[in-house]
C-alpha cells in the first residue's frame, strides 16, 4: 500500500514515524517547509489548567499530554535522543494571587485521570529566585516543554522515509487512487496545517481553516543553568520557556490578521520582551538572540478536526490545532495512522468532525 503524507510538521512527522512500524506500506513525505508552525514552536505541555468548556478538545489535549510518554519511550527504544522533551515543570501566575486557589482546585479535580500532572501546589516566589514580579505561583511538576523543530526532525529521521520538498498538487484518479506530483498513492494524509484549503480547493472543497501568525524570540546565555528552570506562564499571551544549554524562548504572538506573512515584526517581539523583563530581568544579559516566525492553523470556532474526508475516500486530514498543536499533534498523528490502517484509535474522530470544516463547494 502506497501512502503519501503531505506536511512534515508535528502531525505528519508523527504519522510517518508510526507508519514506519507497519508492515506492507510504502510512504513518501512531501513537505514544502515554508512557514511551518512546528519549526517555529517552543511548546508547553500543560493542558490541565485550561478553562475551555469544549470537552472533546480537553479530552484530546489531556490524552495528548499523556501520549508524550509513549512517544518518548518509543523513540528511546529506537535509539534516538529525546532531549527535545523535558518535564521541567510549569509555574502559572495570575495578576490577582487569590485566583490561584480556584485554578489549583480546578486542576486538582483532574489529577485522578491525569496523574502525569505530578506535584501540584501553590508556592512562594522565593522558591524561584531567578524570576521576579510575583508573590506566588501555581506549580505542576509534570508540565513539560518541547522543542518543536527537534522533535519533528527526530521523527522523520526515525521513520527512515525520504522527504520531498517543493509545492504539492493533489488530484484524484478514476480508479480511486490519488496522484501527487506524478506519483500515485492508495491513501493520502493531509497534515498541511494552514495550507489545507490551498491543497483541497482544486478538488472543489471549501475549508474553514485560516492562518495565524506566531512569532517568538530565542535568547542565548552563557553561564546560566537554564535547564533546571520551569516554564513560566504569566496571565495573557506571554510565556517564558527555558531550555537546557543556555536558551530561553519568549513568545509567542497570536496574530489573526497577517495571513501567511513570515516577516519578523520587531515591534511585536519587543513588546513581548519588555513584558518578559518584568519576570526575568536578566533577559537583557543575553549574549545573542534570534527570531522564529510560523503560521498556525485555526478554525472559526478554534476547534481542531481530523479524520477521513467524506467525499474523498482514503484521504485523511487534520488541521485547526491552533496554539495547542504540540500538545495534541502527536496524538492526532498516531490516530490518523490507526484510521489509515483501519484500526480504532484512542480518539473518536466523530468528536472532531471533518464535515464541519471541509465542505464540497456548491455545484
Amino acid at each position: 500500500m502506497k501512502i503519501a503524507i503531505v506536511g512534515a510538521g508535528i502531525v505528519g512527522s508523527t504519522a510517518a514515524y508510526y507508519l514506519s512500524k507497519e508492515k506492507g506500506v510504502e510512504v513518501t513525505v512531501f513537505d514544502h517547509g515554508l512557514g511551518q508552525a512546528t519549526k517555529a514552536a517552543a511548546g508547553i505541555i500543560s493542558p490541565w489548567f485550561s478553562k475551555r468548556r469544549n470537552k472533546a478538545w480537553y479530552r484530546m489535549a489531556r490524552l495528548g499530554a499523556d501520549f508524550y510518554q509513549d512517544l518518548v519511550s518509543d523513540l528511546k527504544k529506537d535509539g534516538y535522543d529525546t532531549s527535545f522533551y523535558n518535564q521541567s515543570g510549569v509555574a502559572l501566575l495570575k495578576k490577582d494571587d487569590s485566583k490561584l486557589d480556584a485554578l489549583y482546585q480546578h486542576a486538582e479535580t483532574r489529577l485522578e485521570e491525569s496523574p502525569i500532572i505530578g506535584e501540584l501546589s501553590i508556592k512562594n516566589a522565593e522558591n524561584l529566585p531567578e524570576f521576579t514580579g510575583f508573590d506566588h505561583y501555581l506549580y505542576a511538576s509534570g508540565g513539560a516543554r518541547v522543542e518543536g523543530a527537534e522533535l519533528t526532525a527526530t521523527l522523520i529521521e526515525a521513520s527512515g522515509f525520504e522527504k520531498v520538498g517543493g509545492p504539492v498538487r493533489l488530484s484524484s484518479l478514476d480508479n480511486g487512487t490519488y496522484e501527487i506530483n506524478a506519483q500515485t498513492f492508495d491513501k493520502v494524509i493531509l497534515a498541511c496545517g494552514a495550507w489545507l484549503g490551498q491543497t483541497l480547493e482544486p478538488l472543489g472543497f471549501e475549508v474553514d481553516v485560516r492562518p495565524q501568525k506566531g512569532q517568538l524570540r530565542d535568547y542565548f546565555f552563557e553561564g546560566l543553568d537554564t535547564g533546571k528552570l520551569p516554564v513560566l506562564m504569566p496571565e495573557g499571551e506571554l510565556d517564558i520557556i527555558p531550555f537546557a544549554g543556555g536558551k530561553i524562548s519568549v513568545g509567542a504572538s497570536h496574530e489573526n490578521d497577517k495571513g501567511f506573512d513570515l516577516t519578523v515584526d520587531e515591534a511585536v517581539l519587543e513588546g513581548l520582551e519588555e513584558e518578559a523583563k518584568i519576570y526575568f530581568p536578566d533577559l537583557s544579559t543575553a549574549k545573542s538572540f534570534s527570531e522564529r516566525v510560523g503560521t498556525r492553523a485555526y478554525t472559526s470556532d478554534f476547534s481542531p478536526f481530523f479524520g477521513e474526508v467524506p467525499e474523498l475516500k482514503n484521504v485523511f486530514v487534520a488541521s485547526g490545532l491552533g496554539s495547542s498543536g504540540l500538545t495534541t499533534g502527536p496524538l492526532i498523528g498516531k490516530n490518523l495512522v490507526d484510521l489509515v490502517m483501519n484500526r480504532s484509535g484512542s480518539l473518536d474522530s466523530t468528536d472532531y468532525p471533518v464535515t464541519q470544516y471541509v465542505k464540497k463547494k456548491d455545484q
